[in-house]
Protein backbone atom coordinates (compact mmCIF):
# COMPACT_ATOMS: atom_id res chain seq x y z
CA UNK A 1 0.00 0.00 0.00
CA UNK A 2 0.96 3.56 -0.45
CA UNK A 3 0.07 6.93 0.62
CA UNK A 4 0.56 11.03 -0.58
CA UNK A 5 0.14 13.97 1.99
CA UNK A 6 0.10 17.03 0.75
CA UNK A 7 2.10 19.92 2.39
CA UNK A 8 0.36 22.87 1.52
CA UNK A 9 2.46 26.26 1.41
CA UNK A 10 -0.84 28.57 1.02
CA UNK A 11 1.40 31.77 1.16
CA UNK A 12 3.42 31.13 -1.71
CA UNK A 13 1.26 29.06 -3.78
CA UNK A 14 2.90 25.72 -4.01
CA UNK A 15 2.48 22.28 -2.31
CA UNK A 16 5.20 19.78 -1.23
CA UNK A 17 4.66 16.09 -1.00
CA UNK A 18 5.70 13.14 1.25
CA UNK A 19 4.90 9.88 -0.02
CA UNK A 20 5.63 6.31 0.07
CA UNK A 21 4.87 2.94 1.85
CA UNK A 22 4.20 1.46 5.21
CA UNK A 23 8.02 2.14 6.38
CA UNK A 24 9.76 4.71 4.37
CA UNK A 25 8.82 7.73 1.89
CA UNK A 26 10.31 10.43 -0.64
CA UNK A 27 9.56 14.15 -0.02
CA UNK A 28 9.23 15.92 -3.19
CA UNK A 29 9.94 19.47 -4.01
CA UNK A 30 10.16 20.55 -0.02
CA UNK A 31 9.61 24.05 1.25
CA UNK A 32 12.53 25.37 3.19
CA UNK A 33 11.57 25.08 6.51
CA UNK A 34 11.84 21.05 6.75
CA UNK A 35 10.00 20.68 10.02
CA UNK A 36 6.86 20.28 8.52
CA UNK A 37 8.22 17.68 5.95
CA UNK A 38 9.56 15.65 9.31
CA UNK A 39 6.41 16.00 11.72
CA UNK A 40 4.37 14.68 8.39
CA UNK A 41 6.88 11.53 8.41
CA UNK A 42 6.57 11.33 11.90
CA UNK A 43 2.90 10.96 11.97
CA UNK A 44 3.24 8.86 9.11
CA UNK A 45 5.52 6.70 11.31
CA UNK A 46 8.23 6.74 8.15
CA UNK A 47 11.38 7.29 7.55
CA UNK A 48 12.14 9.59 4.77
CA UNK A 49 14.92 7.75 2.15
CA UNK A 50 14.76 9.76 -0.41
CA UNK A 51 14.09 13.51 -1.39
CA UNK A 52 13.31 14.49 -4.79
CA UNK A 53 13.28 18.19 -6.60
CA UNK A 54 11.32 18.57 -9.85
CA UNK A 55 13.76 21.42 -10.73
CA UNK A 56 16.01 24.05 -9.43
CA UNK A 57 13.11 26.28 -8.27
CA UNK A 58 12.52 30.12 -9.12
CA UNK A 59 9.97 31.02 -6.75
CA UNK A 60 11.23 29.22 -3.04
CA UNK A 61 14.86 28.59 -1.34
CA UNK A 62 14.69 24.60 -1.75
CA UNK A 63 14.90 22.31 1.90
CA UNK A 64 15.38 19.76 -0.05
CA UNK A 65 19.82 19.53 0.53
CA UNK A 66 19.14 20.38 4.17
CA UNK A 67 16.44 17.98 4.82
CA UNK A 68 18.40 15.05 2.80
CA UNK A 69 21.47 15.59 5.41
CA UNK A 70 19.55 15.89 8.58
CA UNK A 71 17.71 12.41 7.53
CA UNK A 72 20.47 10.52 5.03
CA UNK A 73 18.25 10.59 2.31
CA UNK A 74 19.53 10.31 -1.01
CA UNK A 75 18.84 13.47 -2.59
CA UNK A 76 17.30 12.81 -6.28
CA UNK A 77 18.07 16.16 -8.26
CA UNK A 78 17.38 16.37 -12.31
CA UNK A 79 21.12 15.42 -14.20
CA UNK A 80 20.77 18.28 -16.07
CA UNK A 81 20.79 21.19 -13.56
CA UNK A 82 24.39 22.27 -12.54
CA UNK A 83 24.57 22.30 -8.60
CA UNK A 84 27.55 22.94 -6.31
CA UNK A 85 26.97 19.73 -4.21
CA UNK A 86 26.81 16.29 -4.28
CA UNK A 87 23.62 14.80 -4.98
CA UNK A 88 22.09 11.83 -7.16
CA UNK A 89 21.77 13.02 -10.61
CA UNK A 90 18.81 11.57 -12.17
CA UNK A 91 17.73 10.87 -15.69
CA UNK A 92 14.95 10.31 -17.56
CA UNK A 93 13.77 6.63 -17.30
CA UNK A 94 15.50 6.00 -13.70
CA UNK A 95 13.76 4.14 -10.73
CA UNK A 96 14.74 4.33 -7.22
CA UNK A 97 12.76 1.47 -5.00
CA UNK A 98 11.09 3.97 -1.93
CA UNK A 99 9.35 0.74 -0.05
CA UNK A 100 8.06 -2.58 -0.85
CA UNK A 101 6.56 -2.43 -4.00
CA UNK A 102 6.84 1.24 -4.35
CA UNK A 103 8.76 3.10 -6.83
CA UNK A 104 9.53 6.25 -8.06
CA UNK A 105 10.45 7.04 -11.67
CA UNK A 106 12.00 9.84 -13.35
CA UNK A 107 10.05 11.54 -16.21
CA UNK A 108 12.41 14.08 -18.82
CA UNK A 109 9.57 17.21 -19.19
CA UNK A 110 11.37 20.01 -19.69
CA UNK A 111 9.65 23.47 -19.76
CA UNK A 112 9.41 25.17 -17.00
CA UNK A 113 13.46 25.27 -16.79
CA UNK A 114 15.64 22.99 -19.40
CA UNK A 115 15.99 19.95 -16.91
CA UNK A 116 12.79 19.84 -15.34
CA UNK A 117 11.98 16.19 -14.48
CA UNK A 118 8.36 14.48 -12.95
CA UNK A 119 8.08 11.93 -10.90
CA UNK A 120 5.94 8.74 -11.14
CA UNK A 121 4.66 7.03 -8.13
CA UNK A 122 4.10 3.29 -9.17
CA UNK A 123 2.24 0.90 -6.67
CA UNK A 124 3.66 -2.13 -8.13
CA UNK A 125 3.66 -2.38 -11.95
CA UNK A 126 0.41 0.41 -11.19
CA UNK A 127 1.60 4.67 -11.99
CA UNK A 128 -0.67 6.03 -9.57
CA UNK A 129 0.59 9.61 -8.80
CA UNK A 130 2.59 11.84 -11.27
CA UNK A 131 4.56 14.80 -8.94
CA UNK A 132 4.62 17.31 -12.06
CA UNK A 133 5.86 20.34 -10.38
CA UNK A 134 5.89 23.02 -13.17
CA UNK A 135 5.00 20.89 -15.79
CA UNK A 136 1.41 19.72 -16.20
CA UNK A 137 -0.69 21.62 -13.81
CA UNK A 138 -4.05 21.67 -13.06
CA UNK A 139 -5.82 22.96 -16.21
CA UNK A 140 -2.59 25.14 -16.93
CA UNK A 141 1.12 24.40 -17.09
CA UNK A 142 4.14 26.14 -15.69
CA UNK A 143 5.71 29.35 -17.12
CA UNK A 144 8.38 28.75 -19.13
CA UNK A 145 10.15 32.41 -18.98
CA UNK A 146 12.23 32.15 -15.76
CA UNK A 147 15.45 30.83 -16.85
CA UNK A 148 16.39 32.88 -19.66
CA UNK A 149 14.70 35.30 -22.13
CA UNK A 150 16.43 33.64 -25.31
CA UNK A 151 15.19 30.16 -24.22
CA UNK A 152 11.35 31.10 -23.25
CA UNK A 153 9.88 30.22 -26.78
CA UNK A 154 11.96 27.21 -26.98
CA UNK A 155 10.75 26.05 -23.59
CA UNK A 156 7.41 26.66 -24.44
CA UNK A 157 7.40 23.93 -27.13
CA UNK A 158 8.57 21.78 -24.59
CA UNK A 159 6.31 22.17 -22.41
CA UNK A 160 3.79 21.68 -25.05
CA UNK A 161 5.72 18.15 -25.37
CA UNK A 162 6.38 17.11 -22.40
CA UNK A 163 2.83 17.62 -21.49
CA UNK A 164 1.17 16.01 -24.46
CA UNK A 165 4.25 13.21 -23.28
CA UNK A 166 2.54 12.58 -19.82
CA UNK A 167 -0.97 12.22 -21.05
CA UNK A 168 0.42 9.45 -23.52
CA UNK A 169 2.48 7.68 -21.18
CA UNK A 170 0.27 7.37 -17.81
CA UNK A 171 -3.43 6.39 -17.33
CA UNK A 172 -6.19 8.00 -17.20
CA UNK A 173 -6.69 7.07 -13.49
CA UNK A 174 -2.94 8.30 -12.60
CA UNK A 175 -3.10 11.51 -9.80
CA UNK A 176 -1.56 14.38 -11.00
CA UNK A 177 0.34 16.10 -8.32
CA UNK A 178 2.13 19.72 -8.94
CA UNK A 179 4.20 21.61 -7.53
CA UNK A 180 2.65 24.78 -8.64
CA UNK A 181 -0.77 26.63 -9.72
CA UNK A 182 -2.41 27.42 -6.85
CA UNK A 183 -1.14 30.82 -6.10
CA UNK A 184 2.34 30.85 -7.44
CA UNK A 185 3.82 33.07 -9.99
CA UNK A 186 5.88 29.76 -11.69
CA UNK A 187 2.23 29.01 -12.77
CA UNK A 188 0.99 30.74 -16.51
CA UNK A 189 -2.53 30.46 -14.74
CA UNK A 190 -4.08 29.67 -11.23
CA UNK A 191 -5.44 25.97 -11.19
CA UNK A 192 -8.49 24.92 -11.90
CA UNK A 193 -9.66 22.98 -9.17
CA UNK A 194 -8.06 21.23 -6.26
CA UNK A 195 -7.10 17.77 -7.45
CA UNK A 196 -6.94 16.16 -11.02
CA UNK A 197 -6.03 12.97 -13.10
CA UNK A 198 -4.45 12.70 -15.89
CA UNK A 199 -7.78 12.06 -18.10
CA UNK A 200 -9.40 14.91 -16.59
CA UNK A 201 -6.44 16.85 -17.92
CA UNK A 202 -6.52 15.37 -20.97
CA UNK A 203 -10.25 16.50 -21.42
CA UNK A 204 -10.15 19.89 -19.86
CA UNK A 205 -6.13 21.35 -20.20
CA UNK A 206 -5.52 23.77 -22.77
CA UNK A 207 -1.90 22.68 -23.63
CA UNK A 208 -3.48 19.49 -24.53
CA UNK A 209 -6.31 20.65 -27.11
CA UNK A 210 -4.09 22.68 -29.26
CA UNK A 211 -1.30 22.37 -31.73
CA UNK A 212 2.13 23.76 -30.46
CA UNK A 213 2.45 26.75 -32.03
CA UNK A 214 -1.01 28.02 -30.93
CA UNK A 215 -0.20 26.64 -27.80
CA UNK A 216 3.01 29.09 -27.41
CA UNK A 217 1.21 32.19 -29.10
CA UNK A 218 -1.33 31.74 -26.06
CA UNK A 219 1.13 30.77 -23.71
CA UNK A 220 3.18 33.62 -24.26
CA UNK A 221 0.79 36.53 -24.94
CA UNK A 222 -0.49 35.27 -21.24
CA UNK A 223 2.58 36.08 -19.10
CA UNK A 224 2.11 37.98 -16.02
CA UNK A 225 4.76 39.99 -14.36
CA UNK A 226 7.63 38.02 -12.52
CA UNK A 227 8.78 38.86 -8.82
CA UNK A 228 11.70 40.23 -8.87
CA UNK A 229 13.38 38.04 -6.10
CA UNK A 230 12.74 35.14 -8.48
CA UNK A 231 16.51 36.77 -9.07
CA UNK A 232 18.21 35.57 -6.11
CA UNK A 233 16.05 32.37 -6.09
CA UNK A 234 17.59 29.69 -8.57
CA UNK A 235 21.21 31.19 -7.40
CA UNK A 236 20.45 30.35 -3.72
CA UNK A 237 19.31 26.82 -4.84
CA UNK A 238 22.35 26.09 -7.15
CA UNK A 239 24.68 26.89 -4.27
CA UNK A 240 23.11 25.02 -1.70
CA UNK A 241 20.84 27.11 0.91
CA UNK A 242 21.83 27.01 4.39
CA UNK A 243 20.15 25.73 6.92
CA UNK A 244 17.29 27.94 8.32
CA UNK A 245 16.85 29.49 12.03
CA UNK A 246 13.74 30.50 13.11
CA UNK A 247 14.38 31.36 16.67
CA UNK A 248 12.84 34.97 17.48
CA UNK A 249 14.44 37.74 16.76
CA UNK A 250 15.93 40.52 18.92
CA UNK A 251 13.31 42.84 20.30
CA UNK A 252 13.10 46.26 19.62
CA UNK A 253 11.73 49.16 21.74
CA UNK A 254 10.37 52.13 20.67
CA UNK A 255 13.37 53.92 20.29
CA UNK A 256 15.10 51.29 18.24
CA UNK A 257 12.56 51.42 15.57
CA UNK A 258 12.42 54.96 15.27
CA UNK A 259 16.45 54.83 14.69
CA UNK A 260 15.69 52.20 12.40
CA UNK A 261 13.32 54.13 10.59
CA UNK A 262 15.59 57.05 10.62
CA UNK A 263 18.19 54.98 8.73
CA UNK A 264 16.42 53.85 6.15
CA UNK A 265 15.38 50.34 6.99
CA UNK A 266 11.72 48.76 6.02
CA UNK A 267 9.59 48.83 9.29
CA UNK A 268 6.99 46.28 8.25
CA UNK A 269 3.59 46.12 10.51
CA UNK A 270 2.27 42.17 9.87
CA UNK A 271 -1.14 42.91 11.48
CA UNK A 272 -4.69 43.31 9.16
CA UNK A 273 -5.06 46.09 7.20
CA UNK A 274 -8.18 47.78 8.89
CA UNK A 275 -5.93 48.03 12.69
CA UNK A 276 -2.98 49.49 10.49
CA UNK A 277 -5.14 52.04 8.75
CA UNK A 278 -6.64 52.66 11.94
CA UNK A 279 -3.30 53.37 13.75
CA UNK A 280 0.52 52.64 12.96
CA UNK A 281 3.89 54.00 13.28
CA UNK A 282 4.15 56.41 10.94
CA UNK A 283 6.79 55.61 8.10
CA UNK A 284 6.01 51.82 8.57
CA UNK A 285 4.74 49.63 5.96
CA UNK A 286 1.82 47.00 6.17
CA UNK A 287 2.06 43.91 4.73
CA UNK A 288 -0.64 41.56 5.65
CA UNK A 289 0.71 38.13 7.74
CA UNK A 290 -2.52 36.80 6.64
CA UNK A 291 -2.37 38.26 3.16
CA UNK A 292 0.50 36.89 0.47
CA UNK A 293 3.18 38.31 2.80
CA UNK A 294 6.45 36.21 1.52
CA UNK A 295 5.83 36.94 -2.26
CA UNK A 296 4.60 41.11 -1.99
CA UNK A 297 7.27 41.91 0.80
CA UNK A 298 10.18 39.90 -1.21
CA UNK A 299 8.96 41.69 -4.66
CA UNK A 300 9.54 45.18 -3.33
CA UNK A 301 12.03 45.36 -0.58
CA UNK A 302 15.23 46.25 -1.72
CA UNK A 303 17.20 43.04 -1.66
CA UNK A 304 19.50 42.42 1.50
CA UNK A 305 17.77 45.80 3.14
CA UNK A 306 17.36 45.31 7.12
CA UNK A 307 13.97 44.28 7.87
CA UNK A 308 12.12 44.90 11.70
CA UNK A 309 8.65 42.68 12.15
CA UNK A 310 5.82 44.32 14.23
CA UNK A 311 3.20 42.06 15.06
CA UNK A 312 0.47 41.56 17.00
CA UNK A 313 1.29 38.53 18.49
CA UNK A 314 4.40 36.10 19.00
CA UNK A 315 2.56 33.74 17.00
CA UNK A 316 2.00 36.00 13.63
CA UNK A 317 5.37 36.79 14.25
CA UNK A 318 7.03 33.00 14.05
CA UNK A 319 4.35 32.40 11.45
CA UNK A 320 5.55 35.32 9.52
CA UNK A 321 9.40 34.26 9.89
CA UNK A 322 8.34 31.25 9.02
CA UNK A 323 7.11 32.79 5.32
CA UNK A 324 9.82 34.60 5.05
CA UNK A 325 12.63 31.94 4.99
CA UNK A 326 11.16 30.34 2.32
CA UNK A 327 12.06 33.37 -0.11
CA UNK A 328 15.56 34.37 1.30
CA UNK A 329 14.88 36.48 4.17
CA UNK A 330 16.57 35.00 6.71
CA UNK A 331 16.73 36.69 9.52
CA UNK A 332 14.58 39.87 10.82
CA UNK A 333 16.75 42.67 12.14
CA UNK A 334 14.57 43.19 15.08
CA UNK A 335 10.87 42.91 16.03
CA UNK A 336 8.26 43.77 18.40
CA UNK A 337 4.89 42.72 19.31
CA UNK A 338 1.76 44.21 21.08
CA UNK A 339 0.69 47.43 18.72
CA UNK A 340 1.23 50.70 18.16
CA UNK A 341 0.58 51.59 21.93
CA UNK A 342 4.12 49.20 22.49
CA UNK A 343 5.92 50.66 19.64
CA UNK A 344 5.33 54.62 19.86
CA UNK A 345 7.86 56.81 21.47
CA UNK A 346 6.69 58.70 24.76
CA UNK A 347 4.24 61.81 23.08
CA UNK A 348 4.85 60.33 20.11
CA UNK A 349 1.04 59.61 17.97
CA UNK A 350 0.43 57.06 15.83
CA UNK A 351 -0.57 58.07 12.32
CA UNK A 352 -3.33 56.55 10.47
CA UNK A 353 -5.45 57.35 7.22
CA UNK A 354 -9.05 56.76 6.06
CA UNK A 355 -10.45 53.10 4.26
CA UNK A 356 -13.76 53.68 1.81
CA UNK A 357 -15.16 51.54 -1.11
CA UNK A 358 -16.14 51.90 -4.73
CA UNK A 359 -19.40 53.48 -3.52
CA UNK A 360 -17.52 56.31 -1.43
CA UNK A 361 -15.03 56.91 -4.57
CA UNK A 362 -18.52 57.15 -6.34
CA UNK A 363 -19.53 59.64 -4.45
CA UNK A 364 -16.46 61.57 -3.52
CA UNK A 365 -16.37 62.07 -7.49
CA UNK A 366 -13.61 59.83 -9.42
CA UNK A 367 -12.80 62.72 -11.62
CA UNK A 368 -11.89 64.87 -8.56
CA UNK A 369 -9.54 63.01 -6.54
CA UNK A 370 -6.43 60.91 -7.65
CA UNK A 371 -6.95 57.22 -8.31
CA UNK A 372 -4.25 55.12 -8.37
CA UNK A 373 -4.71 51.36 -9.66
CA UNK A 374 -2.25 49.30 -8.05
CA UNK A 375 -2.78 46.06 -10.03
CA UNK A 376 -0.79 44.31 -12.39
CA UNK A 377 -0.98 45.34 -16.04
CA UNK A 378 -2.83 42.29 -17.34
CA UNK A 379 -5.52 42.98 -14.31
CA UNK A 380 -6.16 46.54 -15.52
CA UNK A 381 -6.12 45.36 -19.44
CA UNK A 382 -9.70 43.72 -18.33
CA UNK A 383 -11.07 46.73 -16.70
CA UNK A 384 -10.45 49.93 -15.24
CA UNK A 385 -11.63 53.31 -14.10
CA UNK A 386 -11.46 56.11 -16.54
CA UNK A 387 -8.55 58.47 -15.06
CA UNK A 388 -6.63 56.93 -12.99
CA UNK A 389 -3.40 56.40 -13.02
CA UNK A 390 -1.69 53.19 -13.20
CA UNK A 391 1.68 52.08 -11.26
CA UNK A 392 1.54 48.53 -10.06
CA UNK A 393 2.00 47.79 -6.51
CA UNK A 394 5.72 45.95 -6.60
CA UNK A 395 6.87 49.38 -9.01
CA UNK A 396 5.34 51.89 -6.55
CA UNK A 397 7.72 52.21 -4.15
CA UNK A 398 10.24 53.41 -6.94
CA UNK A 399 7.98 55.78 -8.66
CA UNK A 400 6.17 57.40 -5.81
CA UNK A 401 7.20 60.58 -7.31
CA UNK A 402 4.78 59.98 -10.53
CA UNK A 403 1.71 60.15 -8.60
CA UNK A 404 0.04 63.47 -8.85
CA UNK A 405 -0.45 65.50 -6.16
CA UNK A 406 -3.51 65.86 -4.26
CA UNK A 407 -5.04 62.88 -2.10
CA UNK A 408 -4.41 59.66 -3.55
CA UNK A 409 -7.75 56.79 -3.54
CA UNK A 410 -5.59 53.91 -3.73
CA UNK A 411 -7.51 50.71 -5.49
CA UNK A 412 -6.45 46.89 -6.20
CA UNK A 413 -9.07 43.91 -7.11
CA UNK A 414 -9.60 42.97 -3.17
CA UNK A 415 -7.93 45.05 -1.07
CA UNK A 416 -4.62 43.55 0.36
CA UNK A 417 -2.25 45.46 -2.10
CA UNK A 418 -4.22 48.65 -2.17
CA UNK A 419 -3.34 48.32 1.89
CA UNK A 420 0.69 48.00 1.01
CA UNK A 421 0.16 50.47 -1.40
CA UNK A 422 -1.66 52.81 0.84
CA UNK A 423 1.24 52.18 3.72
CA UNK A 424 4.17 53.63 1.03
CA UNK A 425 2.37 56.46 0.17
CA UNK A 426 1.22 57.49 3.60
CA UNK A 427 4.93 56.92 4.83
CA UNK A 428 5.89 59.43 1.88
CA UNK A 429 3.44 61.93 3.10
CA UNK A 430 0.70 61.70 1.20
CA UNK A 431 -2.71 62.24 2.04
CA UNK A 432 -4.44 58.41 1.12
CA UNK A 433 -7.89 56.64 0.92
CA UNK A 434 -7.26 52.88 0.74
CA UNK A 435 -10.05 51.82 -1.60
CA UNK A 436 -10.69 48.34 0.95
CA UNK A 437 -12.96 46.98 -1.77
CA UNK A 438 -13.77 44.65 -5.23
CA UNK A 439 -12.81 45.70 -7.95
CA UNK A 440 -16.37 43.92 -9.26
CA UNK A 441 -17.66 46.92 -6.94
CA UNK A 442 -16.39 49.66 -9.16
CA UNK A 443 -18.97 49.34 -12.08
CA UNK A 444 -21.96 48.67 -9.31
CA UNK A 445 -20.91 52.16 -7.81
CA UNK A 446 -21.48 53.44 -11.64
CA UNK A 447 -17.57 54.69 -11.77
CA UNK A 448 -16.74 55.00 -15.34
CA UNK A 449 -14.91 52.03 -17.05
CA UNK A 450 -12.57 51.41 -19.70
CA UNK A 451 -11.05 48.87 -20.96
CA UNK A 452 -7.56 47.85 -22.46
Amino acid sequence: MFFVDTIELEGLGNRSYLAGGEHTAVAVDPPRDIDRVLAAAARRGVRISHVAETHIHNDYVSGGLELARVTGAEYLVPAGAHVSFARVAVSDGDAVAIDAGVTLRAMATPGHTPHHTSYVLHDGDRPVAAFTGGSLLIGTVGRPDLVEPRLTERLARAQHASAHRLAAELPDATAVLPTHGFGSFCSSAQAEGDTTTIGEQRAGNPALGVDVDTFVADLLAGLDNVPAYYAHMGPANTAGPAPVDLTPPAVAGAEEIAARLAAGEWVVDLRNRVAFAEGHVAGSFNFEAEGKLATYLAWMVPWGKPVTLLAESAEQLADAQRELVRVGIDRPAAAATGGPGRWLRRGEAAASFPRSTFAGLAERGAGHVVVLDVRRDSERAGGHIEGSVHIPVHELHGRLGEVPGGTVWVHCAGGMRAAIAASLLDAAGRDVVAVDDGFDAARDAGLPLASG
